[in-house]
């Protein structure tokens, strides 16, 4: 009976610390942890979701926020306004990409086929209309290898202007999801998306 009473002691103590008091608690745990070489408890505790909030929460202090201008430049604006030049195509897939946070598989760009068109057209006022649909069908279709290709130019020219770790931020990277079903089935989502906190972003 006594243990039960100081169970329920302790855990009203836990539930009245501060944030502050919590995170040293933590801090404390996660140094014994790492003395003792026990990492990998340290990992299953905090858990890979956890993880990868904390990588984006210190990486923000070293990520520029991207100005996109009504004329769609894209400007790193804590880095000098440096300006990070692409073709209006690359644009429009960044465009939409940066619209969508949930991410796209390649093979269902078809689906987003009249947003991806409008994107084209603002960046690329000037061109021909003909031109802009045989690009967007090229995207589009999942035995060509155009979207990867302009993916791959992306990554280029964000890469140039920052190091590895800040620009894996503002590329259009790679993300596996894992579903089950009712029923036990395992499937999972290639999906392709930009981790760039959003409210870095800036759309004039």
């Amino acid at each position: 009976m006594k243990e039960g009473v100081d169970t329920m002691a302790k855990d009203k103590e836990q539930l009245q610390l501060t944030p502050l008091q919590m995170a040293e608690q933590i801090s404390v745990l996660a140094d014994k942890l790492q003395q003792a070489g026990r990492t990998d408890l340290l990992l299953h505790a905090l858990g890979v979701p956890l993880l990868e909030e904390l990588r984006i929460e210190a990486a923000k202090g070293r990520l520029s926020r991207l100005t996109i201008t009504r004329d769609f430049r894209f400007l790193l604006t804590d880095y000098g306004n440096r300006e990070i030049e692409m073709q209006p195509v690359h644009k429009a897939v960044y465009l939409l990409f940066l619209a969508h946070p949930e991410g796209i598989e390649f093979k269902n760009l078809s689906d987003y086929r009249t947003e991806l068109t409008r994107y084209y057209r603002a960046t690329a006022r000037n061109m021909d209309l003909e031109k802009v649909a045989d690009s967007i069908n090229h995207l589009t279709n999942p035995l060509d290898n155009a979207i990867n290709e302009k993916c791959s130019r992306i990554k280029k020219v964000f890469s140039e202007a920052m190091d590895e770790y800040s620009a894996s931020y503002y590329i259009i990277s790679s993300h596996t999801k894992r579903h089950v079903s009712s029923s036990s089935r395992i499937w999972y989502e290639r999906l392709k998306l930009i981790t760039l906190p959003r409210e870095l972003v800036i759309l004039e």
